[in-house]
């Protein structure tokens, strides 16, 4: 199936590894030029080098900005104007499990900042483009835990449902257009940070053990009972952002495992 992924521009916010680096790769295999985003210049050339191992012929640019503040979203808009952008893929994200009791005004403030901010800013920019161009798409990488109570960590299940908000209010703009605004929530996803964390919690198990005994005690509704792969998460997300998902819009579509216990 092709995907009408040629010739498009797609900025995939924190693609220097996790989900944003197979999301960059899902786009860059389909003939999009991507632009890799990370903090430094070197996690953002590595990036490239890996994603081009992968995909010989991957056209990729980078671009080296905090998206997570407001400075370097301003970095962001001043190198690619408002209408270089095909392809927006809000992914930058942070979690911190962390007792509601013991969070503060700046663990509240910092997630916000990075997790929806970031979102809020670059789609205020790109968006605009999008629809004078009467072709985009935006996509917002929220969370299960934007529907699922997360009160390990309240403040990143917020800022879930956060992105899942702005993303329908974005999608609202883009009436009678052929751009389209969606939130993606996937479930756990076997990243390296997370898979890491995950490990970290059962130390006298195997890695994969750990694994198997968090899906099965913290998450025993996920009907897959496992850690999706970052490649699952992005070959949807890739479809979503491709001309074959033009009827999809202001959908939140869950990518979960079937975790989230509900019909619709």
């Amino acid at each position: 199936m092709d995907f009408g992924l040629k010739n498009k521009r797609a900025l995939v916010s924190a693609s220097s590894g996790g989900i944003g680096e197979a999301i960059a790769t899902s786009l860059a295999r389909e003939g999009a030029t991507v632009i890799v985003n990370g903090r430094g210049a070197e996690s953002v050339k590595a990036a490239q080098a890996r994603i081009a191992e992968q995909v010989p012929d991957a056209s990729l640019e980078g671009l080296v900005a905090d998206l997570g503040s407001a400075e370097g979203c301003k970095t962001a808009c001043r190198q690619l104007h408002t209408g270089s952008v095909d392809i927006l893929v809000n992914n930058l994200g942070v979690y911190e499990p962390i007792d509601f009791f013991d969070t503060t005004d700046d663990h509240w403030q910092r997630m916000i900042d990075v997790n929806v901010m970031s979102g809020v800013r670059l789609s205020r920019h790109f968006l605009k483009g999008m629809l004078e161009k009467n072709q985009g798409r935006v996509v917002f990488v929220s969370s299960e835990s934007g529907l699922n109570p997360a009160p390990e960590m309240a403040h990143y299940s917020a800022t879930k449902t956060m992105q899942i908000s702005v993303s329908r209010n974005l999608a609202e703009l883009t009436k009678g257009t052929n751009v389209t605004v969606n939130a993606v929530l996937p479930g756990p996803v076997n990243t390296q940070g997370v898979g890491d964390f995950i490990a970290a919690l059962f130390p006298d198990l195997s890695r994969d053990e750990a694994h198997a005994k968090f899906m099965r005690e913290n998450r025993p509704t996920s009907l897959i009972q496992r850690l999706s792969l970052p490649e699952e998460v992005a070959d949807f997300i890739c479809f979503i952002a491709s001309s074959r998902a033009s009827a999809v819009n202001g959908a939140a579509l869950k990518v979960d495992g079937g975790m989230i216990r509900s019909v619709v």
